[in-house]
């Protein structure tokens, strides 16, 4: 409904942003392109967030950056496809004692392939990963690996009737 009166992309920010389940994260969405191929979010350094060594908590930075890769895939894919987050690695590199950031993209030949490997093995997983850097990304403190399933919406459903008792 909101897309009658504002562009997906700002649906998207917005949506994300004043959600409760991600305003506890701490992190907040800054940018989602026109597009949706480009999603930056920072996560800054606060009481909220701090841990007892004084730097940001492993479950904010994990809950920052969690639903961004999926929820971006399923709007850059359409109606036509599952896509569900199957799991996630974390890999804490240093103490991260400032604000951090982290950039989000697809590209068109991925999307293409994503749906060219659909279209002939019905599902594929694949896997995102993240950096969450310092502003000018000379440091990385913290890797998220997501895996994410992808289907054919129609072979999903199929798939799911025949499991069905």
């Amino acid at each position: 409904m909101g897309e009658k009166f504002f562009k997906k992309n700002v649906l998207l920010k917005y949506g994300f942003n004043l959600s409760p389940m991600y305003r506890r994260s701490t992190g907040r969405i800054t940018f989602v392109s026109e597009d949706l191929l480009t999603i930056t979010m920072k996560l800054p350094i606060t009481y909220k967030n701090r841990n007892y060594v004084n730097s940001i908590f492993g479950g904010s930075m994990f809950s920052a950056v969690d639903p961004i890769p999926m929820v971006q895939l399923i709007n850059l894919l359409g109606p036509d496809y599952v896509v569900w987050d199957k799991s996630a690695e974390i890999f804490f590199k240093r103490p991260a004692k400032e604000t951090l950031y982290a950039e989000f993209n697809y590209t068109l030949e991925e999307l293409e392939e994503i749906k060219a490997q659909v279209a002939q093995q019905n599902e594929i997983e694949i896997i995102k990963t993240t950096d969450l850097t310092n502003k000018d990304k000379s440091k990385i403190f913290c890797q998220i690996k997501k895996t994410i399933y992808i289907a054919d919406k129609v072979y999903f459903k199929e798939k799911r009737a025949r499991k069905r008792p």
